[in-house]
């Protein structure tokens, strides 16, 4: 069966601008009143501003005293000329001192983004209550773009060199794509820390053989969110611009219907998983207008209607479960048209 084959009807449709948040299905139960969970509020450590700080013409010492704050970083000897050396040129990198400038013009206060950390941890502590909240660190990474937050030895960190904006130049330098720039903002670090957290408590599995089970896996990563930052925009959550966010909303039905009668639930075709699942500008099957990761829209309703009509079943036991055909066959999807 050839992608090109797929019949679609949701482009013959005049598209109307949608007002709603979205599909609610399961969010309800996730709305907890987390204000009595017991967490401190949360402190991002300025690691990228405190180390440029420093004299570089004494770059020891400066560094000797910024240790006992920043030993993950800096927990190595620092009398040894060859580490000395990389931390000079580290330092003296145009393009690094460019991304530090720009993170400290945009981000000298970062307490609205701490406190929105902390709300969202509150949320995951109410869920895992025996997780020891990790240290957590901002830095320059240099353009480290796939890995805009990391989670290493018990340590969150932060690279806020990812998140200057659609206007900053260097991504665009940098050959990142607009899809991906839409990405880099202030409004995504918190659903990014969430999104690594989430896969350090259910680390990937290696991918379902079928279209339906990477589609739920993709989900399940959803509702998820939807449980640690239930009042964040769904659009955050998927890094759909607001012109595709509508598009699926109003085609989620015509979407569903084309999986259906192509019967691509269940294939195991790489490249035709690939155009439901894999991260780009568009869906060129459907439209140019189309988001990318369609099946990932489509699964997160499934699990989020699952997750609805099972008030018996917990946002942990879901998170575990699976049977991918199980969630799909009790959970009484069907999309309506807008």
């Amino acid at each position: 069966m050839m992608i090109q084959k797929i019949r679609f009807y949701g482009t013959y449709f005049v598209l109307f601008l949608v007002t709603s948040t979205g599909c609610t299905n399961g969010k309800h139960r996730l709305d907890i009143d987390v204000s009595k969970v017991p967490l401190e509020e949360v402190k991002i450590h300025r690691y990228d501003l405190d180390l440029f700080k420093i004299d570089q013409g004494h770059i020891r010492q400066g560094l000797e005293s910024l240790k006992p704050s920043y030993r993950f970083f800096l927990d190595t000897d620092l009398s040894d000329p060859v580490k000395l050396k990389e931390m000079k040129d580290y330092l003296e990198n145009p393009r690094n001192q460019a991304f530090h400038a720009s993170v400290g013009h945009q981000y000298p206060q970062i307490n609205g983004i701490e406190k929105d950390l902390t709300l969202a941890l509150r949320h995951y502590k109410y869920y895992y209550p025996d997780f020891k909240i990790p240290g957590i660190y901002a830095y320059i990474s240099g353009g480290d773009y796939d890995y805009p937050v990391q989670f290493a030895d018990s340590v969150l960190l932060i690279g806020l060199d990812n998140y200057l904006g659609k206007d900053f130049k260097p991504y665009v330098a940098d050959g990142l794509p607009v899809y991906r720039i839409s990405h880099m903002t202030s409004s995504h670090v918190v659903p990014d820390c969430m999104k690594v957290l989430g896969r350090i408590t259910y680390p990937e599995q290696v991918p379902g053989n079928t279209l339906l089970e990477q589609m739920i896996d993709a989900g399940k990563r959803l509702l998820f969110l939807d449980a640690m930052i239930p009042e964040t925009d769904d659009r955050l959550k998927t890094g759909y611009s607001r012109e595709q966010y509508d598009w699926i909303v109003i085609n989620e039905m015509h979407v569903w219907t084309a999986l259906i009668e192509n019967r691509m639930l269940y294939t195991t075709d790489g490249k035709l998983i690939r155009s439901f699942m894999a991260d780009g500008p568009f869906t060129a099957e459907f439209s140019k207008d189309a988001p990318a990761r369609l099946g990932e829209w489509i699964g997160w309703q499934i699990v989020r209607k699952y997750f609805e009509n099972h008030p018996e079943v917990s946002f942990q036991q879901v998170m575990t479960e699976k049977d991918a055909q199980k969630i799909l066959s009790q959970s009484g999807y069907k999309p309506e048209k807008e």
